[in-house]
């Protein structure tokens, strides 16, 4: 769901965020309301435009996009009754619900879908997310300036039958189309108040819920859609989301009995809470990385790589040094996105790919390299974006290579904007990275490493790699394209292009009454069939 130039975000999840104090701790909520913390306040809820986890799980609330995602992480009917998919997987038909609403009362139209999804691709709006519909035909040629907007893949063909036609096979499109990103946009109310999203008097959604009040920096009251086409499912007659940036006021709150629900708890005090039931440890789509410059020495040899991967103690990492449910990481893919067979995980599904904390063989491969015991190694430096989470894991290796190998590593932090110029530009030896999936498919994570994709911070390049990434984006055969990515995933692992440290978690604090609710692996939460006991 989010890039490496978003990953501030996960950064706090990881970590927590900065003490702040709130104002709303007097007032009990009336029956049948769930009180749920979900972040710091959104920059914006115009899901067009927006990027933060925040934002998106208060979006899921109030709008619906074409398919929705069920607790299989697999996509379903959402504002879309049903749709069509042409032979060649270049063509979806979608047929919205005819009783579908707005907020307000206007019908749901085709008509939105395309003035939301071109206006997004319009770089007068400047979405950090256009890059998501460049799956849509033209849709980064008219982003680029190069074609008009009449001329992009997507078209209402009446009110309720929406044509999209694609630049490729893209055998997640179902999935991508319940990305806050693809949410439709009310074109009336957009085009006549260009700030309509920014008051709770005049936000519309399609989705279960509609705004009552927004107390900016506070709170966001939400209330059943009584316009919505699914209405008699919604159980809850509302809800207050609480805009808190301190995950230990979150905490507070959570166990003084203010709050059902919560993001964001203080990653030291997880294995308590976890022992204590109050805490919920959700898959979360992300793997935290290592990256090698494969071009630069020491680097650019094989065996280098591989022994600075093998001297890595994830297991400790994980237990000793995060504390916070992560998983120790011994592949790209991490858990939670669907292999071939119903319920399969493709990461059960391929296993691990490299060894954790084999020392013997690390130095084995170091001394073959020519620079047995560390000596005559060029200097390595490690770079960071600044953070404390980032800051204690680099220490943490930096201790295990100099133990396990004898290498002296300097650790260099920089600021976010410096960081990403320099992986953007391959300036660096070794990196700290991350990646958070945009959509429940492995190719989220495999695409990165083609030759010409624009996240290859590595400069990798394989043509065999290269190969199967294209047999995975062009086959709709599903058993050939999941093949094809794992023999990827194992070609990648093999040439050592990164050191997988661990796969994340989204430890989310949770009542024992709260019940109904789905989360994604993207770490969005749906609450239409929520209810608190």
């Amino acid at each position: 769901m989010l890039t490496k130039k978003t990953s501030v975000i996960i950064s706090m999840l990881i970590l927590g965020l900065v003490v702040a104090g709130c104002g709303w701790f007097g007032g009990k909520p009336e029956a049948k309301q769930l009180r749920y913390a979900v972040g710091a306040e959104p920059e914006t809820l115009d899901p067009r435009k927006s990027t933060s986890i925040a934002a998106s799980n208060i979006e899921a609330q109030v709008f619906e996009g074409l398919t929705s995602i069920d607790s299989n992480n697999m996509p379903i009917p959402g504002a879309a009754e049903r749709w069509e998919v042409s032979p060649d997987g270049l063509k979806y038909t979608f047929y919205l619900r005819q009783n579908a609403k707005w907020s307000n009362g206007d019908p749901v139209t085709a008509h939105d879908f395309e003035y939301a999804w071109k206006s997004t691709l319009d770089r007068e709006l400047a979405s950090s997310y256009a890059y998501q519909l460049f799956y849509i035909k033209n849709g980064e040629d008219y982003n680029a300036g190069k074609v008009s907007a009449d001329q992009v893949g997507v078209k209402a063909i009446d009110d309720y039958t929406l044509e999209v036609n694609l630049e490729k096979p893209t055998p997640y499109f179902l999935s991508l189309v319940s990305f806050h990103t693809y949410y439709p946009v009310n074109k009336k109310v957009a085009t006549a108040n260009p700030k309509w999203s920014d008051d709770a008097s005049t936000f519309i959604g399609n989705g279960p819920f509609k705004f009552a009040s927004w107390v900016h920096e506070n709170k966001i009251e939400l209330v059943k859609n009584d316009q919505y086409w699914d209405v008699a499912k919604v159980k809850l007659s509302g809800m207050e989301l609480i805009l808190v940036d301190s995950n230990s006021t979150v905490m507070t709150m959570f166990e003084n009995g203010q709050l059902d629900m919560a993001e964001n708890p203080p990653n030291t005090e997880v294995p308590r809470l976890e022992r204590e039931g109050k805490i919920k440890s959700m898959p979360f789509l992300g793997t935290y990385f290592y990256t090698f410059n494969v071009k630069r020495p020491p680097f650019d040899n094989v065996k280098v790589r591989k022994a600075f991967s093998l001297a890595v103690n994830r297991q400790d990492i994980v237990t000793r040094v995060l504390q916070g449910g992560q998983k120790a990481a011994l592949a790209l893919v991490p858990y939670g996105v669907p292999d071939v067979a119903p319920g399969e995980d493709f990461r059960v599904k391929g296993g691990d790919y490299i060894a954790d904390n084999d020392v013997a063989k690390a130095q084995q491969l170091l001394s073959e390299a020519g620079y047995p015991g560390g000596k005559g190694l060029p200097p390595v430096v490690l770079l960071f974006n600044t953070s404390d989470n980032n800051k204690t894991l680099a220490e943490a290796v930096q201790e295990m290579w100099k133990k396990n190998l004898g290498v002296n590593v300097e650790l260099s932090n920089q600021e976010r904007k410096v960081f990403n110029d320099n992986l953007d530009n391959h300036n660096f030896q070794l990196s700290r990275n991350e990646w958070v999936g945009d959509y429940a498919d492995a190719m989220t994570f495999i695409e990165l490493f083609e030759s010409d994709n624009g996240n290859n911070d590595p400069g990798y390049s394989n043509p065999a790699y290269d190969e199967l990434v294209r047999t995975a984006k062009t086959s709709n055969d599903q058993t050939v394209r999941m093949a094809a990515m794992h023999n990827a995933e194992k070609i990648l692992l093999d040439d050592a292009v990164i050191v997988p440290i661990y796969f994340y978690t989204n430890p989310v604090l949770v009542s024992n009454n709260v019940k109904g609710y789905t989360r994604t692996v993207l770490g969005v939460i749906y609450l239409k069939e929520a209810y608190v006991e």
